[in-house]
């Protein structure tokens, strides 16, 4: 299995890509995903090939997309991860979480983090990502499809002095 980088090439292994209802309530279609890609620079579609079978599907988003999320400038967010619908079960989204951390750090140097946030309902993904090294340090927001469970991943050790973060302050107007 490897992470490859969405291009025209893989039109139709999008369009064979299968998610059932029960995964549309926590994910978007990869067609959905990938037409926001496209208005936006800054959200890299990602796909989990088996050969020239798409097996899982996700997005990196830079920037704008992960500030909702985490304070680290050098975050990058996870959104949208999904297996195909007759590919579950067989250990591909596991394997595609195992290759994400090197993938991010050839692809995006710069990122030291990488952040998800997975419904509080969707409890057989919060396993997934506990187990592939994911921390939940109990943060959570509200979103669309209800509660978030905001989790991370450290590329590095982030020192709390030396970390760049957003201008944002906490309940007490304090600078975090």
């Amino acid at each position: 299995m490897e992470l490859l980088f969405y291009n025209d090439r893989f039109k139709d292994c999008i369009e064979k890509y299968t998610l059932s209802e029960e995964q549309l309530r926590f994910t978007g279609t990869p067609k959905e995903c990938i037409d926001l890609s496209q208005a936006d620079p800054e959200r890299y579609v990602i796909l989990g090939m088996d050969g020239n079978l798409l097996v899982t599907f996700f997005v990196l988003h830079q920037n704008e997309g992960v500030k909702p999320y985490s304070y680290n400038k050098k975050a990058i967010l996870l959104r949208a991860f999904s297996t195909d619908f007759y590919q579950q079960g067989k250990g591909y989204a596991k394997q595609a979480l195992k290759l994400l951390p090197e993938f991010v750090k050839t692809s995006f140097p710069e990122v030291n983090e990488i952040v998800l946030a997975v419904n509080v309902k969707n409890i057989a993904a919060q396993e997934l990502y506990k187990k592939s090294g994911f921390i939940d340090k109990g943060e959570r927001r509200m979103g669309k499809k209800g509660e978030l469970i905001i989790m991370s991943y450290y590329l590095e050790k982030v020192r709390e002095s030396s970390k760049e973060e957003y201008g944002r302050t906490n309940n007490e107007g304090e600078g975090l």
